[in-house]
């Protein structure tokens, strides 16, 4: 299948790389075609300009700005979200890349007067979210875990409607041990290549 893992995290080194890497690692030893979209690496302006947001709705107008990045998601399968969870969810270049990529018409049927909004992106049957989490599990589920609902319910909606979905959290990374990073790494390994 064809697998695109989209990257957000500014620092390089972090552990957050490591993640990915074990992401795009497992996806390849399994057969997927990977492609990694890098956020932060690439430049990503997040920040929807007024313009943008003026011919949000018009078809195609809509797509002109984002038309690269709206082509991996309309070319993948399975689509795998790699981030740090800070404040309870995606960091705001994630947020940002969400507002402006997934536009409506090309991703999703705007609802009428008679008729809901309907899904665009049938085209992926399984989506996934690995992430780190300063918090513990239990403050997690207390505040909602926003960024675990926005992608696997929210951009789960806009996908195949028998899509599968993932979510993998390395709870309390602020005090994490390398022991705990070590498992959570294999964890990861073994979810993402079942996919």
């Amino acid at each position: 299948m064809r697998a695109l893992v989209v990257f957000a995290h500014p620092v390089p080194e972090s552990f957050g790389a490591a993640v990915r890497d074990t992401v795009v690692g497992a996806l390849k030893r399994s057969g997927h075609e990977v492609r990694l979209l890098d956020l932060y690496a690439s430049g990503f302006n997040p920040v929807m300009g007024a313009d943008e947001r003026r011919v949000y709705n018009d078809p195609v107008v809509n797509e002109v700005p984002i038309a690269d990045h709206l082509a991996h998601i309309k070319w993948c399968e399975i689509l795998v979200f790699v981030y740090p969870t800070w404040w309870f969810s995606p960091p705001a270049m994630l947020k940002g890349w969400l507002e402006r990529v997934w536009v409506p018409h090309a991703t999703f049927i705007m609802p009428t007067a008679t008729r809901g909004s309907r899904p665009g992106m049938k085209n992926i049957r399984k989506l996934a979210v690995v992430t780190t989490c300063g918090a513990t599990w239990w403050l997690s589920k207390l505040i909602g875990e926003p960024g675990r609902r926005i992608l696997l319910r929210g951009i789960r909606t806009l996908c195949h409607p028998l899509c599968r979905t993932s979510y993998m959290a390395h709870y309390k990374m602020d005090s994490s041990t390398p022991e705990s990073r070590a498992r959570y790494l294999a964890r990861v390994d073994r979810k993402i290549g079942k996919l």
